[in-house]
């Protein structure tokens, strides 16, 4: 299957070389990589992670504007408690994914693409990662690319973004603003730990929660399949306006995660899981006062969907439909965030998330009303030799946290060492506290040339 995929990559990528660079000579071409050796142990010792990533990067010069870029990843881990076990998981499109992998090791090409100026514009066409928003932690506009949550939010947003085949376009207008097109055709989306992992997702704000003595009698899958009628749509205007950058974004997209839908019948419970479109409106905008940032993010979702509770009396009396177990609503979710940097060595920055539904039920699993607040403290020591990271986010409403924090030392320019502590508490429902027992430390050794 994986040699279908990179038939695929290779096929495409060849497509757009030529399509593109039809009359050329190489000027130039740089290679880097980086090679990451990093061992988790949890709170008891127990070793959770020995893992060996190897990350190289090539960049072909084509002509004085065209350019291609390549990375790739190998990776090998001794444990298997967090990547997928299967060669082939099914939340990849048909010509994404690795080429081959396993809960102890992978490779794959994570990215590929063409850059190149035509008629006045910029163009980057193939595999890559798109950012939209600035938000620490959370994400409320960053969804252009899925995420894979095998170790749920604890990577950097650039490991954990899962790079899609896409076409993106930027249009300059004047020297103060820009357009972008996005032209999505890849149908690739959320990767979640599998059941028996170490962040196998167990909350009942995203997990049903099925009474024991209901039976499960299916559970079936669907997946959009055209890569024409079913690809995602983006744009975003760009503009620097009195001091303030501002976008005006718009997506037309799946959701990159399934919806449960759930239905009661006389032979039991069946379960469905479904993509659902949706159309998302959203604005940025910072500025600069001082030794102080204000960011703000904002964005409107036309149809979210979220999980009802199963209350005995509608499972006997009524019998559940999928309508039922499920609420369609709207929902605006914003982020507000004010970073420090008043003194050379230290940067701090606090953030306020939220999300509201616009419709409500009584049985609804979350809280209509959803906020969180973080805290990022960043330090640098000894002509920045020594770096601490340190973020916090709390859930006012499950009352529950997680932390991370990470000291690293430089020894040399392209030598570093980092001990981590990743910890959560809280409600054990709730969106960090469901890996309260999850604790764990780090060290991580890289070296990049």
């Amino acid at each position: 299957m994986r040699q279908k995929n990179l038939k695929r990559d290779l096929s495409l990528s060849l497509v757009f070389y030529f399509f593109l660079f039809d009359n050329f000579s190489l000027h130039a071409s740089e290679f880097s990589a980086i090679v990451e050796q990093q061992l988790v142990v949890d709170k008891k010792g127990h070793s959770q992670k020995f893992a060996t990533t190897f990350k190289p990067e090539w960049q072909l010069e084509i002509t004085d504007s065209s350019q291609m870029t390549m990375i790739g990843k190998f990776r090998f881990d001794s444990q298997d408690n967090f990547a997928a076990s299967v060669e082939s998981p099914d939340n990849y499109g048909s010509f994404n994914g690795p080429i081959t992998a396993g809960s102890h090791g992978g490779v794959e090409i994570r990215e590929w693409y063409f850059d190149t100026e035509f008629m006045s514009s910029f163009w980057r066409i193939g595999k890559q990662q798109v950012a939209w928003g600035q938000a620490d932690g959370l994400k409320v506009l960053d969804v252009i690319n899925p995420q894979s949550f095998s170790e749920f939010i604890l990577d950097e947003f650039e490991d954990s973004r899962i790079p899609l085949w896409m076409l993106n376009v930027e249009l300059p207008i004047n020297d103060d603003s820009s357009f972008q097109v996005l032209w999505i055709p890849d149908l690739t989306y959320h990767e979640f730990a599998e059941a028996g992992k170490r962040f196998q997702i167990t909350s009942p704000l995203f997990v049903p929660n099925i009474p024991e003595d209901i039976f499960v009698s299916s559970f079936s899958k669907s997946k959009p399949s055209s890569i024409l009628t079913d690809s995602d749509l983006g744009f975003r205007y760009s503009l620097f306006y009195q001091g303030w950058d501002l976008t005006f974004n718009y997506l037309y997209h799946y959701h990159d995660s399934p919806v449960l839908f759930r239905h009661f019948s006389e032979q039991g419970l069946a379960i469905e899981s479904r993509y659902q479109r949706n159309h998302l409106l959203g604005s940025t905008a910072s500025n600069v006062f001082g030794d102080f940032t204000l960011r703000m993010e904002i964005g409107y979702s036309s149809d979210t969907y979220h999980l009802k509770q199963l209350t005995t009396a509608l499972l006997v009396t009524d019998q559940l439909t999928t309508e039922q177990g499920i609420l369609k609503t709207p929902e605006i979710a914003s982020v507000i965030g004010l970073d420090w940097q008043g003194l050379q060595d230290i940067f701090i920055s606090v953030q306020w998330f939220q999300s509201y539904l616009f419709d409500d039920v009584q049985t609804l699993v979350r809280p209509r009303d959803n906020q969180v607040l973080s805290f990022l403290y960043k330090q640098t020591f000894q002509n920045e030799t020594w770096e601490l990271n340190w973020l916090t986010l709390y859930g006012t409403d499950q009352m529950d946290s997680s932390m991370q924090i990470e000291l690293s030392y430089l020894l040399e320019d392209d030598l570093k060492v980092g001990f981590s502590l990743d910890m959560f508490s809280g409600n054990i429902d709730g969106l960090f506290g469901q890996f309260k027992q999850r604790d764990q430390l780090g060290l991580r050794i890289e070296w990049g040339w």
